[in-house]
């Protein structure tokens, strides 16, 4: 089937535009009169020479304005009766008569905020205001009642100040350990104080230990002679021998192969006994002066770095030591030479291995007055080191002073570096 409806006509005249100005518009809510309390603006007056459409418009907007009035004690049907400059001229109008029927329904504003009033608003928004206003203050703080404990500043406890005995300690602690000074710079004085003599003792050795020393002693005037036929040509040729078989790493059979122009054993089975423990002794005594010089070394590098004047004090301490043990030493030995002979024979030999007659080899070439003199020589020249030592290690007042500058420096450096 067709669909012979007749279809609309099209009218020729064109149609006006929707009103869509909103210049004229008022920034109150819609609901503007449900609220308890309003500002009162009064809407600005529009003209009388418009239609019937534009009147509504205004008398709307004028109802709209009149709401949201200030005034606590008055009402919409008041400010109706009463008239307003948007609603004069239209109060006849359907829309006017409307609104004011729903201004005239609505609840006072002053009954919202009082707890014993029966009348609930109708409006959900109402209702939640008048419950706002009956329902009693929260409390400001929960505290007490609450099972969790807060803590009001969560920074007090870093306010709490210790007991003053705590801070009395706590002071000391750090003063004794900004005063307190390194234990190694001390130690390696001590050490050093302590290997000072050794190293002068051992040194002075070696140099008695030499061709140099034996030809200056079989040379030098009151030396005694041999009296069983050695001349001095001899005794430096054969002394040459037993001195030099000291310090090589050569085995027994270097003295006890030689012999006499005869052909006889210059040396006797045990004078080359005696020669090997003489040797174990003198290379132990030189390893272990190596040993403390290296240390020594060490210890000199280390407190010139880390301690400004511990060298010197180190030296100056060992040069003192020294000193007291020569003159005790030297004092032993001028009371009693033999008797301090024999003490120092029995602690690095055996019983009986180091005597021998006096025709024998070994007493013929270094008698008694060799090790006398060689006793004096070793004494002298530890002496005369540590007295140079001491006074070239003394504290004086402008070594001390450096010494301040030093620290000063020292202390400034890393100061300016940082």
């Amino acid at each position: 089937m067709k669909d012979e409806t007749p279809a609309r006509a099209r009218r020729a005249e064109p149609q006006p535009d929707p009103i869509l100005d909103t210049s004229e518009d008022s920034d109150e809510p819609a609901f503007s009169w449900l609220t308890e309390t309003g500002t009162h603006k009064s809407p600005a007056p529009d003209g009388t020479g418009e239609d019937g459409a534009g009147e509504g418009h205004g008398t709307a907007r004028g109802v709209r304005n009149e709401a949201d009035s200030t005034e606590p004690d008055s009402t919409e049907a008041d400010r109706t009766e009463a008239g307003s400059p948007g609603t004069g001229s239209t109060a006849g109008s359907p829309a006017a008569g409307a609104t004011a029927a729903m201004a005239a329904a609505a609840p006072p504003s002053g009954s919202l905020n009082q707890p014993g009033s029966f009348d609930q608003p109708e409006s959900r928004a109402g209702r939640k205001a008048a419950e706002a206003a009956v329902e009693e203050p929260e409390p400001v703080s929960t505290r007490e009642n609450s099972p969790v404990f807060r803590e009001q500043h969560p920074t007090s406890a870093l306010q709490v100040r210790p007991p003053r005995e705590e801070v009395e300690r706590r002071n000391a602690e750090r003063e004794s350990a900004a005063n307190a000074k390194p234990v190694a710079p001390r130690v390696m004085q001590v050490l050093l104080a302590i290997f000072f003599p050794f190293v002068l003792l051992i040194l002075a050795v070696r140099a008695v230990t030499s061709p140099l020393f034996l030809w200056v002693e079989y040379n030098r005037p009151g030396f005694p002679g041999d009296g069983y036929g050695f001349s001095t040509d001899d005794r430096m040729t054969y002394g040459s021998y037993a001195v030099d078989y000291l310090s090589n790493w050569a085995g027994p059979r270097y003295l006890g192969d030689l012999v006499h122009r005869s052909g006889d054993k210059l040396f006797k089975d045990g004078e080359v006994s005696h020669m090997a423990d003489v040797k174990l002794v003198i290379l132990s005594t030189f390893g272990a002066g190596v040993l403390l010089v290296l240390v020594s070394l060490i210890a000199i590098l280390y407190l010139r770095r880390r301690s400004s004047g511990g060298v010197r004090r180190g030296l100056f301490a060992g040069s003192i030591i020294t000193l007291v043990l020569i003159l005790g030493l030297g004092t032993l030995a001028a009371l009693g030479w033999q008797q301090f002979f024999t003490e120092f024979h029995r602690i690095f030999f055996a019983e009986g291995s180091w005597t021998f007659s006096m025709d024998d080899t070994l007493i013929r070439l270094f008698p008694g007055q060799f090790w006398i003199d060689a006793g004096i020589v070793i004494a002298g020249l530890v002496l005369v080191a540590s007295l140079v030592t001491l006074v070239l290690t003394w504290p004086t007042r402008r070594r001390r002073g450096l010494v301040k500058d030093r620290a000063g420096a020292a202390a400034v450096e890393p100061a300016g570096q940082e």
